[in-house]
């Protein structure tokens, strides 16, 4: 994984992530790319395994791979997890400059 070029994942994103990995059948395993669209320019999609990419984020027994191109869209994110009764999903952070939805799930980066 480049330094400087990862995703970070609370603990919350990585257990369940872990959870979806295994359920699946590919423990540890998980694949995140973006898709144009949606209510900002890109939505993160999630599924398991290791479609493509390169790591970019390890943690809690879950490594989350990435389409190269996408690794400097999603350097200095935060990926976490929220649940509640009525279902959950994940959301994308930021310490610095992007635009978020509603939803948390997409987001634009100002002057890209």
């Amino acid at each position: 994984m480049p330094k400087g070029h990862s995703l970070r994942l609370t603990a919350p994103a990585a257990a369940e992530l872990g959870r979806q990995a295994a359920v699946a059948g590919t423990p540890g395993l998980m694949h995140l790319d973006l898709v144009e669209g949606g209510c900002e320019q890109w939505t993160i999609r999630l599924r398991p395994g290791h479609l493509a990419g390169v790591p970019i984020a390890r943690a809690d027994g879950v490594t989350l791979y990435a389409p190269s191109q996408q690794v400097v869209l999603l350097s200095g994110l935060s990926l976490d997890y929220r649940g509640d009764l009525s279902g959950g999903g994940f959301l994308v952070r930021s310490g610095g400059p992007i635009n978020s939805c509603a939803c948390g799930a997409a987001f634009s980066r100002p002057g890209q």
